[in-house]
Formats: structure tokens, C-alpha cells, sequence
């Protein structure tokens, strides 16, 4: 203690004037917008390049949980392309490049380099963002189901709205039905979301596989999200239903941004429709 009191005592013109300093600073970002907004853009900057440092760190041991991954996409891409080939001869209809004809959406890799999943409104961070094509409301997934909502961009990084989050709506669909319902998150626990406004009409059993919906611009129909863990029907209605999800939010590492390339085209046509 004695030597703390000699240090500020031998130092104390120093530490004042840096006092002083910081003080300065703070007074100048608090009252003038455009030191406030070159501050948040330069915090923005550091903090993502700190996610991206630390995250470096975890990523060797993430490696054998995204190569299982890889594999498993592996393996139902080349399912899907043989079945496709197979339908297409069985058709007698051949079509050597077809993405000039049918692509509806463009993939984008990416990785999450900051990931919160405790909270009751939960973000992420990517590392994409303007200069690499990201935009606002384009869909997160990986290869195991949904993930978010991109919020807001920067030059390089984005945020997204996590599914665990209660403004994340997203549209999904019964796989063995043509019901939809809503997925939304209740904020107890990170690997159950629940579902709403299913019908009354529709049958449903714990185990059932839930997907996507495609109703918005957002997602492509028939992603995963995940299976149905419980559910009460009481007043001729469904009160409670839970889906346990496939993907871990816990850990996730690289990603896929989706981007609709018809949306614009979708959208003006719904608006002009709305406005006649």
C-alpha cells in the first residue's frame, strides 16, 4: 500500500493529465454526432476484429464437428443430384446448365465469429458483410437448419438475428403436411423454439420433421429446423407445441448466406398487388 501512495505521488501530474485526457474525450464523442459516429464506427471495427482473433483460437477445435458436417452435406447433395438426374431421364427432359434457367438463390460462405445464445435476444456475428454482397434480411443457415436473420451490416461484418431472439418469426411447414405455422422462441431453453398458429385441423405426433415454409422472400422452402419434442391440444386447439431443434446454437461455425435473387421482383409484385 505504501508504494501505491509513493507511485501516485511520484506520478501524479502524469495521471492527472491522462485523467484530464480521458475526460476531454469523452465530453467531445458525447456532445458532437460526428465524433460519436466515427467513435461507434471504429469500436465496431476493433470489436470485430477481437471476435475474429479469439475466434481463431476455438476454430481447430471445432474442425471435426464441421467436417462431420461437410460430409453429411456431401452425401445428401449427391442424393438429391442423382435423384434429379433420375427424374430428369425418366422425363426426357435435359437441361445442360440449368441456373440460367431455374437459380433462385445465391449461397454465400461465411463464419460466425461471436455467438450468444443465453440471452432472451440473441445476435451473432459474421464475418461478411457489405464489400462481400451481404444485405439486410438475407437468410442464415447451415447444413444441419436455420440459424438467423441478417440485421445489420458493415463494410466486412454483420449481425444476425439469432432464432433465439423473440422479434425471430419464421415461417415453417409440417413435412408429412401442408400446414404452416410460425417458429418463435420462448427464451427458456436454447434447443427447444416453439411453434404457433398451426391449425386445429392439422395431425400432429411428436417425432414429426419440421421445415421451412418458403411463404417468405427469405428462406428457400424445405430447410431443416427441426422435429417435434412435445405439444398439448386442449380446447379443440394447440396451446403448446415444441420442436427440438437439429442445429446446435451452442456452437457454429461456418455458415451460408442466402439471397434471394427473385425478392425484389417478388416484392414489388405482392406491394402493387396490395395497393390495387
Amino acid at each position: 500500500m505504501q508504494q501505491l501512495f509513493y507511485f501516485i505521488k511520484k506520478f501524479r501530474y502524469s495521471l492527472l493529465f491522462i485523467l484530464l485526457e480521458i475526460l476531454a474525450l469523452y465530453f467531445t464523442i458525447q456532445h458532437h454526432s460526428y465524433h460519436t459516429s466515427r467513435f461507434i464506427n471504429s469500436a465496431n471495427f476493433v470489436t470485430g476484429g477481437i471476435y475474429s482473433k479469439a475466434n481463431s483460437i476455438n476454430e481447430f477445435f471445432l474442425l471435426k464437428d464441421e467436417n462431420k458436417l461437410l460430409i453429411e452435406e456431401n452425401i445428401r447433395l449427391k442424393n438429391q443430384l442423382n435423384k434429379q438426374n433420375f427424374n430428369s431421364s425418366n422425363n426426357y427432359f435435359i437441361v445442360s446448365d440449368t441456373s440460367k434457367y431455374f437459380q433462385q438463390y445465391e449461397y454465400t460462405s461465411a463464419k460466425v465469429i461471436n455467438n450468444n445464445f443465453t440471452k432472451r435476444n440473441n445476435l451473432l456475428t459474421i464475418n461478411k458483410g457489405n464489400n462481400q454482397g451481404v444485405d439486410r434480411d438475407l437468410g442464415i443457415i447451415n447444413s444441419a437448419g436455420i440459424i438467423g436473420v441478417v440485421k445489420n451490416i458493415s463494410s466486412n461484418f454483420s449481425t444476425v438475428l439469432s432464432i433465439l431472439n423473440e422479434n425471430s418469426r419464421i415461417n415453417i411447414r409440417l413435412k408429412n403436411s401442408n400446414h404452416y405455422g410460425t417458429l418463435v422462441w420462448n427464451g427458456k431453453d436454447y434447443k427447444t423454439l416453439q411453434i404457433t398458429d398451426i391449425p386445429r385441423q392439422a395431425i400432429i405426433n411428436i417425432g414429426d420433421s419440421i421445415i421451412t415454409g418458403g411463404k417468405s422472400a427469405i428462406f428457400p422452402e424445405g430447410i431443416n429446423v427441426g422435429v417435434i419434442k412435445d405439444f398439448k391440444f386442449e380446447n379443440n386447439q394447440y396451446n403448446e407445441i415444441n420442436v427440438s431443434l437439429f442445429n446446435d446454437m451452442s456452437s457454429i461455425g461456418y455458415v451460408q448466406v442466402i439471397k434471394n435473387l427473385k425478392k425484389k421482383e417478388q416484392k414489388e409484385l405482392e406491394e402493387k398487388s396490395i395497393n390495387e
